[in-house]
Protein backbone atom coordinates (compact mmCIF):
# COMPACT_ATOMS: atom_id res chain seq x y z
CA UNK A 1 0.00 0.00 0.00
CA UNK A 2 2.87 2.35 0.07
CA UNK A 3 4.58 4.27 2.83
CA UNK A 4 1.62 6.60 5.15
CA UNK A 5 0.94 9.80 4.35
CA UNK A 6 1.42 12.22 7.13
CA UNK A 7 -0.56 15.55 6.26
CA UNK A 8 -0.35 18.42 8.57
CA UNK A 9 1.94 21.76 9.41
CA UNK A 10 5.11 21.54 9.54
CA UNK A 11 5.67 21.27 13.55
CA UNK A 12 4.99 19.20 16.08
CA UNK A 13 1.29 19.65 17.38
CA UNK A 14 -0.94 16.44 17.48
CA UNK A 15 1.16 15.67 14.80
CA UNK A 16 4.23 14.40 16.71
CA UNK A 17 2.49 11.26 18.49
CA UNK A 18 2.11 9.77 15.36
CA UNK A 19 5.42 10.31 13.94
CA UNK A 20 7.05 9.02 17.38
CA UNK A 21 4.72 6.01 17.19
CA UNK A 22 5.58 5.14 13.17
CA UNK A 23 9.25 5.67 13.99
CA UNK A 24 9.66 3.38 17.09
CA UNK A 25 7.75 0.86 14.71
CA UNK A 26 9.63 1.06 12.11
CA UNK A 27 7.75 2.65 9.88
CA UNK A 28 8.71 4.86 7.06
CA UNK A 29 6.33 7.89 6.48
CA UNK A 30 6.35 10.62 4.13
CA UNK A 31 4.99 14.25 4.94
CA UNK A 32 2.56 16.51 2.91
CA UNK A 33 3.27 19.34 4.92
CA UNK A 34 0.38 22.06 4.74
CA UNK A 35 2.01 25.28 4.22
CA UNK A 36 -1.00 27.79 3.37
CA UNK A 37 -4.77 28.66 4.49
CA UNK A 38 -5.31 27.08 0.66
CA UNK A 39 -3.32 23.74 1.27
CA UNK A 40 -5.55 23.14 3.88
CA UNK A 41 -9.17 24.21 2.29
CA UNK A 42 -8.19 21.95 -0.81
CA UNK A 43 -8.12 19.00 1.75
CA UNK A 44 -10.94 19.93 3.29
CA UNK A 45 -13.02 20.52 -0.26
CA UNK A 46 -11.49 17.48 -1.81
CA UNK A 47 -13.14 15.39 1.25
CA UNK A 48 -9.97 14.19 2.89
CA UNK A 49 -11.03 15.29 6.09
CA UNK A 50 -14.20 14.26 7.65
CA UNK A 51 -14.26 16.67 10.55
CA UNK A 52 -12.62 19.49 8.57
CA UNK A 53 -9.28 19.60 10.93
CA UNK A 54 -6.02 17.57 10.83
CA UNK A 55 -4.03 15.70 11.77
CA UNK A 56 -4.74 12.96 8.82
CA UNK A 57 -2.79 10.04 7.58
CA UNK A 58 -3.40 8.09 4.39
CA UNK A 59 -2.71 4.49 5.25
CA UNK A 60 -3.63 1.25 4.04
CA UNK A 61 -6.08 3.05 1.62
CA UNK A 62 -7.59 4.78 3.97
CA UNK A 63 -7.61 8.87 4.84
CA UNK A 64 -7.59 8.99 8.76
CA UNK A 65 -8.03 11.53 11.07
CA UNK A 66 -8.58 12.38 15.03
CA UNK A 67 -5.44 11.78 16.17
CA UNK A 68 -6.56 8.92 18.94
CA UNK A 69 -7.92 6.71 16.68
CA UNK A 70 -4.69 6.63 14.41
CA UNK A 71 -2.42 6.03 17.33
CA UNK A 72 -4.53 2.96 17.92
CA UNK A 73 -4.92 1.76 14.22
CA UNK A 74 -1.00 2.45 14.43
CA UNK A 75 -0.62 0.83 17.22
CA UNK A 76 -2.83 -2.05 17.20
CA UNK A 77 -1.05 -2.86 13.80
CA UNK A 78 2.34 -2.79 14.61
CA UNK A 79 1.45 -4.92 18.22
CA UNK A 80 1.73 -2.40 20.28
CA UNK A 81 -1.01 -2.24 22.55
CA UNK A 82 -1.14 -5.11 24.32
CA UNK A 83 -1.63 -8.33 24.25
CA UNK A 84 -5.76 -8.29 25.68
CA UNK A 85 -8.12 -6.05 27.03
CA UNK A 86 -6.14 -5.83 30.45
CA UNK A 87 -3.41 -5.14 29.15
CA UNK A 88 -5.38 -2.60 26.65
CA UNK A 89 -7.26 -0.63 29.16
CA UNK A 90 -4.15 -0.24 31.29
CA UNK A 91 -2.46 1.30 28.09
CA UNK A 92 -5.48 3.14 27.12
CA UNK A 93 -5.46 4.72 30.85
CA UNK A 94 -1.83 5.45 30.74
CA UNK A 95 -1.80 7.13 27.65
CA UNK A 96 -4.84 9.08 28.53
CA UNK A 97 -2.89 10.22 31.21
CA UNK A 98 0.44 11.10 29.76
CA UNK A 99 -2.08 13.11 26.89
CA UNK A 100 -3.21 15.34 29.81
CA UNK A 101 -0.08 16.83 30.59
CA UNK A 102 1.25 16.75 27.38
CA UNK A 103 -1.94 18.90 26.00
CA UNK A 104 -0.93 21.46 28.94
CA UNK A 105 2.83 21.40 27.47
CA UNK A 106 1.45 21.20 23.70
CA UNK A 107 -0.36 24.43 24.51
CA UNK A 108 1.85 26.52 26.38
CA UNK A 109 3.92 28.52 23.54
CA UNK A 110 0.49 29.78 22.95
CA UNK A 111 -0.55 31.10 26.40
CA UNK A 112 -0.82 34.80 26.91
CA UNK A 113 2.63 36.32 28.08
CA UNK A 114 0.78 37.42 31.48
CA UNK A 115 -0.15 33.78 31.99
CA UNK A 116 2.48 32.50 31.02
CA UNK A 117 4.34 32.41 34.12
CA UNK A 118 1.16 30.71 35.86
CA UNK A 119 0.73 28.30 33.67
CA UNK A 120 4.35 27.21 34.16
CA UNK A 121 3.75 27.13 37.54
CA UNK A 122 0.88 24.95 37.25
CA UNK A 123 2.71 22.45 34.79
CA UNK A 124 5.29 21.89 37.06
CA UNK A 125 3.56 20.92 39.69
CA UNK A 126 1.46 18.72 37.92
CA UNK A 127 4.13 17.13 36.51
CA UNK A 128 5.85 16.37 40.17
CA UNK A 129 2.66 15.58 42.21
CA UNK A 130 -0.04 13.97 39.97
CA UNK A 131 1.62 12.63 36.84
CA UNK A 132 5.22 11.39 37.28
CA UNK A 133 4.95 10.36 41.01
CA UNK A 134 2.21 8.20 39.38
CA UNK A 135 3.71 6.46 36.46
CA UNK A 136 6.60 5.95 38.51
CA UNK A 137 4.48 3.89 41.23
CA UNK A 138 3.32 1.53 38.19
CA UNK A 139 7.00 0.82 37.19
CA UNK A 140 7.98 0.41 41.10
CA UNK A 141 4.84 -1.75 40.99
CA UNK A 142 6.04 -4.74 38.92
CA UNK A 143 9.67 -3.83 38.61
CA UNK A 144 9.52 -4.46 35.05
CA UNK A 145 11.14 -3.21 32.10
CA UNK A 146 8.11 -1.73 30.69
CA UNK A 147 4.90 -0.04 31.71
CA UNK A 148 2.36 -2.94 30.91
CA UNK A 149 3.25 -6.39 30.18
CA UNK A 150 7.12 -6.34 30.24
CA UNK A 151 7.00 -5.67 26.62
CA UNK A 152 7.15 -2.37 24.63
CA UNK A 153 3.90 -0.51 23.99
CA UNK A 154 2.11 2.97 22.70
CA UNK A 155 2.29 3.55 26.44
CA UNK A 156 6.07 3.39 26.55
CA UNK A 157 6.68 5.43 23.25
CA UNK A 158 4.27 7.90 24.63
CA UNK A 159 5.66 8.19 27.94
CA UNK A 160 9.06 9.14 26.91
CA UNK A 161 8.31 11.46 24.01
CA UNK A 162 6.75 13.57 27.07
CA UNK A 163 9.73 13.33 29.40
CA UNK A 164 11.62 15.29 26.48
CA UNK A 165 8.97 17.74 26.79
CA UNK A 166 9.37 18.17 30.07
CA UNK A 167 13.24 17.72 30.36
CA UNK A 168 13.15 20.76 27.87
CA UNK A 169 10.66 22.39 29.93
CA UNK A 170 12.88 22.18 32.97
CA UNK A 171 15.65 19.09 33.25
CA UNK A 172 15.07 18.91 36.94
CA UNK A 173 11.38 18.18 37.04
CA UNK A 174 12.96 14.23 36.38
CA UNK A 175 15.10 14.48 39.46
CA UNK A 176 13.15 12.07 42.13
CA UNK A 177 11.41 9.64 39.33
CA UNK A 178 14.21 7.03 38.58
CA UNK A 179 12.70 4.53 37.21
CA UNK A 180 11.17 6.82 34.53
CA UNK A 181 14.87 8.15 33.84
CA UNK A 182 15.81 4.34 32.90
CA UNK A 183 13.05 3.86 31.27
CA UNK A 184 13.67 7.16 28.71
CA UNK A 185 17.18 5.92 28.68
CA UNK A 186 16.00 2.00 27.84
CA UNK A 187 13.33 3.43 25.19
CA UNK A 188 15.87 6.30 23.80
CA UNK A 189 18.84 3.52 22.80
CA UNK A 190 15.80 1.22 21.13
CA UNK A 191 16.98 1.60 17.07
CA UNK A 192 14.04 2.75 15.96
CA UNK A 193 13.92 5.56 18.52
CA UNK A 194 17.52 6.50 18.48
CA UNK A 195 17.23 6.78 14.79
CA UNK A 196 14.14 8.78 15.39
CA UNK A 197 16.03 11.21 18.07
CA UNK A 198 19.12 11.62 15.98
CA UNK A 199 19.58 15.40 13.48
CA UNK A 200 18.02 15.19 10.59
CA UNK A 201 14.89 12.61 11.40
CA UNK A 202 11.44 13.66 10.96
CA UNK A 203 10.99 14.45 14.50
CA UNK A 204 9.92 18.00 14.65
CA UNK A 205 11.99 20.71 17.14
CA UNK A 206 9.77 22.71 19.82
CA UNK A 207 7.76 25.52 18.46
CA UNK A 208 9.28 28.88 18.13
CA UNK A 209 7.78 32.11 17.22
CA UNK A 210 8.38 32.08 13.95
CA UNK A 211 6.39 28.37 13.86
CA UNK A 212 3.49 29.92 15.74
CA UNK A 213 2.98 32.35 13.27
CA UNK A 214 2.62 30.00 10.29
CA UNK A 215 0.57 27.97 12.17
CA UNK A 216 -1.49 31.17 13.20
CA UNK A 217 -1.70 31.56 9.40
CA UNK A 218 -2.85 28.32 8.14
CA UNK A 219 -5.31 27.62 10.68
CA UNK A 220 -6.60 30.93 11.17
CA UNK A 221 -6.15 31.37 14.99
Amino acid sequence: MGKPVLHYFNGRGRMESIRWLLAAAGVEFEEKFIESPEDLDKLKNDGSLMFQQVPMVEIDGMKLVQSRAILNYIATKYNLYGKDAKERVLIDMYTEGVADLGEMLMTLPLTPSDQREAKIALIKDRTKNRYLVAFEKVLKSHGQDYLVGNRLSRADIHMVELLYYIEELDASLLAGFPLLQALKTRISNLPNVKKFLQPGSQRKPPLDEKAIEEARKIFRF
